[in-house]
């Protein structure tokens, strides 16, 4: 699941406030460049839906759960594919339903 619970700036600019808020937020580390996802269980892909992806962007992972864990240093898992508005997560089929990951994108 992606939280999009952010505001962005209207194309044609915003006020004083929003521009300085937006910029003050950056300041501060929130970016809004962040996400959650699962691994599907019983398959070996996960793709993942977020506007914020684009064929060059880097993807991080950081496991938050023991067995999200165990997959990203068993060395099987790995970002195999991007696309404007996705990307795709090939990792060990298994019927874990809980190998949950935050991830960050960037670019």
């Amino acid at each position: 699941m992606v939280d999009f619970n952010f505001k962005k700036l209207p194309l044609n600019g915003g006020s004083p406030r929003e521009v300085s808020t937006a910029v003050n937020l950056l300041i501060d580390g929130k970016h809004n460049a962040k996400g959650s996802v699962t691994l599907t269980a019983s398959t070996t892909t996960t793709t993942v839906t977020d506007v914020r992806v684009g064929e060059d962007s880097v993807i991080l992972f950081v496991p938050i759960t023991a067995n999200a864990s165990a997959e990203l240093g068993a060395g099987g898992m790995f970002l195999s594919s991007r696309a404007n508005n996705s990307f795709t997560i090939t990792h060990a089929n298994n019927s874990q339903t809980d190998r949950t990951f935050l991830y960050t994108v960037n670019g």
